[in-house]
């Protein structure tokens, strides 16, 4: 989002919509009350329900703003509207999955409405991790910075890929910094 720019106040229904900013800052004002600037390190999640209405905008007049968005259906309709938010150090991410969003109650986590995980990592260039999967379960990982390897197959800045069938994936690290986002999904 280039600085200064955003979206005015519109509307959502029935959607758990989780912000995850890279670069910059995210200014959000919603329905609910509630007012925040959303920073690297932040995992914003809004579950609009019933009906929330919101605005968004680069915080900065300067400098863009580089964020992922991710909307995911939730487990029941109508529901009343929720926002939360929590930060995440990149201590907490770096060379590791760490889990950052849940359908599971946990501490530390936001709270989303269906049955998914959603993890982050940051890794440097060499850094391994070596991660088990349920089979029966689908993933999907989205490269947000840099290059990895993922089971032998690199994928770079913007790609995903839809990992079925599994049990395992073994991640590594191509670039200075890389960061990804992988979802286990019902």
């Amino acid at each position: 989002m280039e600085a200064g720019q955003g979206f005015g106040r519109h509307g959502h229904r029935d959607m758990e919509i989780i912000t995850y900013v890279l670069d910059g800052a995210l200014q959000h004002q919603d329905s609910m009350g509630n007012t925040s600037i959303i920073r690297p390190g932040d995992v914003q999640r809004m579950s609009a329900g019933t009906g929330v209405a919101h605005s968004e905008f680069n915080a900065s007049k300067t400098d863009p703003l580089h964020l992922l968005q991710i909307w995911i259906f939730p487990n029941t309709k109508g529901l009343k509207p929720e926002y939360e938010e929590k930060h995440f150090y990149l201590h907490q991410k770096q060379g590791q999955l760490t889990l950052v969003a849940s359908g599971d109650e946990r501490d530390n986590v936001v709270k989303i409405h269906q049955d998914v995980k959603l993890y982050v990592a940051v890794l440097k260039k060499g850094d391994h991790i070596n991660h088990n999967l349920n089979s029966d379960r689908s993933f999907w990982l989205q490269v947000a910075k840099g290059s990895l390897t993922i089971n032998g197959q690199t994928v770079n800045i913007g790609d995903g890929v839809a990992i079925t069938q599994e049990e395992q994936i073994n991640l590594i690290g191509n670039s200075d910094e890389t960061e990804f986002l992988l979802f286990d999904l019902a």
